[in-house]
This record gives C-alpha cells, structure tokens and sequence, in this order.
C-alpha cells in the first residue's frame, strides 16, 4: 500500500460522528487535510486521542490491539449492523432486475488492523517497514470485517477485493486474510492489487506496463467499473477505511469505515 500522505489524521474520525456511513451525495465529507493558517492540533494529543478511540492496548506478545469495547469497535458495530441490513434489501432487488449482486473490500485497515504497525512507528511509513509487516501476515482483523464478507456470501453477494497492496504482496495478503476468517473467493479473479509493471487494459488511460500514473481514486473506481461493466456485477455496497476507497461510482452504496491514522488521497 503507497500510503501517498500519510498524516496523523482527520480529527473528526476520532469523533463518534466521524464513523458514520458514507452514503450518497456525502462525496465530500471529511476529505479535508487541514488547511488553516490557525495553529493545528497538537500531535501528541492527537497520538493519546487516537489511542482513546482505538482502546490500544498492549498484549503479552508485545502487539498492540484494539479494545472489543472501544469508540472504534461500537463505530464499526454500527456500520456493520446498516450495511447487512442495506445488504438484505439490495439482494432481491438485484435480482429481480436480472443483476448479480456483488460487494467490494478494500484490504488494509478494512479488514486487516494496522494499529501496531501505526504505533511501533509512530504514525510514520517506511516502505521497507511496511513491506516486512505486511509480509508477517500476522495481523488483527478489523472488527466484523470478515464476518461482513462471509455475511454477503451467505446472501449469495460475490465477494471481490480492491486493494492497494501490490502484485508481489499477493501470497501474504491471502495468507492473512485466511487467518482472520475472510476466506472467501481469494483467487486472483476476486482481488485486484496493483501491478505496476503489467497493468490490465481496462486501467489503460492511467497505466501502461512500465507506467503506472493512476491515483488512488482512479486505480480502484476503473477496477470497480470493470468489474460492473465487464463483469456483469451490480455492486451493491464497497467498504473502505479512505474515501479515495469510495470516489469514483461505481457502487449502489458506500461505507467509510474510521481511521485516524492516515489519509491516502
């Protein structure tokens, strides 16, 4: 995942409010990086904030965790209870217009919890770091992430992945993904990561082998597209902890899942 700024975060996601839904017509809410000229938030308050939120602690292997009882657990609770109940309504309707309906998962930070990685480096990103974290394959799931991916599956919803992760970091991504319980359709057919180096047509205004100059919002709107115009899908939900997860279309409804810790634009 090229973390393209990576800022110890929105504030408003700490905020209870800050977790909610992400639905139409809110393409623009929370995106906004700061821009006052008024002194910003103090960073070491920030740090303690998002440690409140998260409910970090510190387990006997030396990991740091979210607390099930948490500001962040409740928000994702929430989220997790609208979106099985949008699911149910949105299945049949599908259905009955002759559509396949489908649900779409970013990786990190949806389903995967970044949060030791976050504090270990003090909200930082190191590319060599990271790729080593990523490759331990060890890392929490995202409360109620992987029972939402089975939760769709159950409901006869194809389950696909878009994720920033790259082509390399394929094996470790399944791998993990398989410990946390999201073992569902991880073939190559259902998650799409970046390869830079032999890119699919369909990303051909942005990308070409050798030239990967697609954004974030690009990257995984063209590959939503793809998978509704090429595929055949209606995707009825997409979930992502970034709203670059989100913009772009493509996607009945969307879910910003909360996360203090970086911003991807």
């Amino acid at each position: 995942m090229h973390k393209s700024l990576r800022i110890a975060a929105v504030t408003a996601a700490c905020a209870v409010t800050g977790a909610a839904l992400y639905g139409a017509g809110a393409a623009t809410a929370g995106q906004s990086t700061a821009n006052s000229t008024h002194e910003p938030y103090n960073m070491g308050l920030l740090a303690k904030d998002i440690d409140t939120y998260y409910g970090t602690t510190l387990d006997a292997n030396g990991v740091y965790q979210a607390s099930a009882d948490s500001p962040y657990a409740k928000d994702l609770a929430r989220i997790d209870v609208a979106a099985k109940k949008q699911i149910d309504q949105a299945v049949p309707k599908s259905l009955h217009k002759g559509e396949r309906p489908a649900v779409v998962f970013d990786i990190d930070d949806t389903l995967l919890l970044s949060l030791d990685y976050e504090k270990k480096y003090n909200y930082g990103y190191n590319s060599a770091t990271w790729a080593a974290y990523v490759n331990q394959a060890d890392r929490p799931a995202v409360f109620g992430s992987p029972e939402l991916v089975r939760y769709a599956q159950s409901k006869g919803v194809e389950v696909f992945y878009v994720s920033g992760f790259s082509a390399a970091q394929r094996s470790a991504a399944v791998d993990n993904l398989k410990k946390v319980g999201a073992d569902v359709n991880l073939d190559a057919g259902h998650m799409f990561l970046k390869d830079t180096a032999n890119p699919p047509s369909y990303l051909s205004g942005c990308a070409t082998p050798g030239a990967w100059t697609c954004t974030t919002v690009q990257y995984k709107s063209g590959t939503r597209r793809h998978i509704e115009k090429d595929l055949g899908y209606d995707i009825v939900a997409n979930f992502g902890d970034q709203y670059s997860d989100l913009d772009g279309g493509y996607a009945d409804r969307t879910y910003k899942l909360p996360n203090p810790s970086y911003f991807v634009s």
